[in-house]
């Protein structure tokens, strides 16, 4: 009897906590968020800014690069450059609560025939205790995510004769059960490698396309696992067990590879875009073994264009719209079934040659960060955007891109209600915490 009392009483200790609004806390363990979705899922976040500049509770001293910060179990993980008195890549960890340096894994590197040189560009990804790096030029890294102890490494660029892409190595690393999946596009079909998150061992390769930007993301559609990857010539679906093709789209480039941003998975839909080529929506049937197209759309040129042609930024789907960043800054709207476009602002970012705002979903908001380093809490939908609130979080500097006094193209980490964000001098850290 005592037991069923106790039972009882835990039960309506769970529906009061869920009734009653409990604070809910998240770490962003990995490229755009938790669920790589742009999504932050946390509770208790403040409504709108105090003043016109956020206070710091952190900074600390970092080099120049473009990869984003991640958060996990109480910890900050950012890559950055130093080319004196040689060329190096770092990994570093911070504090999340003190931005305390707790450790530094530096090694040689050397940028051959690359441009836009400021520092690595995948943000390090977080499992079990492991931290996965990956560099610019390849170098790949399993780190012990408290020490910093190397776990295994590989040089992947030697290892896989990797035809480098103009901007070198960029995506992030994407963790599927007991493999981690990075695209590097390397020769004898090894596009797309899974490796075994535990001993650094190669679990398949697939593709011969040359690599992209574009970081692989994992979807659950038609009852399977399905690891969507944008290459240089075609968006794809894999068997994340085996590597096995389920399904290709041809989307090559006009004049270059440049698809940056990550793909979006909208209900049965998968969305990608670029700077030159514009947008494709493909449709996903029940089987999973195809891929529909719905529409592809792209104008003259890429400041004469007609759907959405992002650079770096991701765009954000919801309901029955697409929302994202065209190649001078327009913030639009587009309808999904056509592309047509709804509206357009030009209120987010100054209007400028790839002008950058970084989209996170929370609740019913949508939280930017503009490449002026000004994070904007916004409603988006199909009647316009509304700016709820806007402040400064951290300065453009000019590693990243030497124009309209720099940018802030890394994109921001949001974890346990605060926002961790970087630029070529400095990562800082402030509270979001509703009071």
């Amino acid at each position: 009897m005592r037991n069923e009392h106790c039972r009882i009483f835990v039960s309506a200790l769970v529906v009061f906590a869920a009734s009653s609004g409990s604070v809910v806390a998240d770490d962003w363990p990995q490229w755009r968020g938790p669920k790589r979705d742009g999504v932050w899922r946390e509770t208790g976040i403040i409504e709108r800014f105090a003043g016109p500049e956020l206070d710091k509770v952190w900074r600390a001293e970092i080099g120049s690069g473009y990869s984003g910060p991640t958060v996990a179990n109480g910890r900050v993980y950012v890559t950055d450059r130093v080319v004196e008195p040689k060329q190096i890549e770092r990994i570093h960890c911070f504090d999340a609560k003190t931005g305390k340096k707790r450790w530094t894994h530096s090694y040689d590197c050397e940028y051959r025939d690359v441009g836009y040189e400021a520092g690595p560009r995948a943000s390090v990804t977080i499992d079990t205790g492991r931290a996965y790096s990956l560099g610019t030029m390849g170098h790949f890294f399993c780190l012990d995510a408290s020490s910093g102890s190397v776990v295994w490494k590989k040089d992947l660029f030697s290892e896989y004769k990797i035809r480098m892409p103009i901007w070198g190595i960029s995506c992030s690393p994407l963790i599927e059960e007991d493999r981690v999946i990075v695209q590097i596009g390397g020769e004898d079909g090894a596009c797309i490698v899974a490796f075994d998150k535990k001993s650094g061992r190669e679990s398949w390769r697939a593709l011969d396309d040359g690599a992209s930007y574009s970081a692989p993301i994992v979807i659950e559609h038609g009852g399977k696992r399905t690891v969507v990857c944008y290459t240089a010539a075609h968006v794809a679906g894999l068997d994340p067990r085996t590597g096995r093709v389920r399904w290709k789209h041809p989307f090559p480039p006009k004049q270059m590879v440049i698809g940056i941003s990550t793909p979006v998975f909208h209900r049965d839909m998968i969305f990608v875009t670029n700077f030159f080529d514009g947008s494709l929506l493909l449709r996903l049937p029940p089987g999973n073994s195809s891929a529909e197209k719905v529409w592809q759309r792209a104008g003259p040129s890429e400041k004469d264009t007609d759907s959405l042609q992002s650079i770096i930024s991701t765009p954000y789907l919801e309901g029955d719209y697409i929302y994202g960043v065209d190649s001078y800054g327009e913030l639009r709207c587009l309808d999904l079934e056509t592309g047509d476009r709804v509206w357009e602002s030009l209120k987010a970012v100054p209007k400028a040659r790839w002008a950058t705002i970084h989209l996170v979903k929370n609740r019913d908001r949508v939280w930017m960060f503009n490449e002026r380093g000004e994070l904007i809490i916004s409603r988006l939908s199909p009647k316009g955007f509304e700016e709820i609130s806007r402040a400064k979080l951290i300065e453009p500097t000019r590693d990243q891109l030497n124009r309209r006094d720099g940018v802030c193209w890394s994109h921001p980490a949001f974890a346990s209600r605060h926002v961790f964000a970087r630029n070529d001098n400095e990562i800082v850290c402030a509270s979001l915490a509703a009071k």
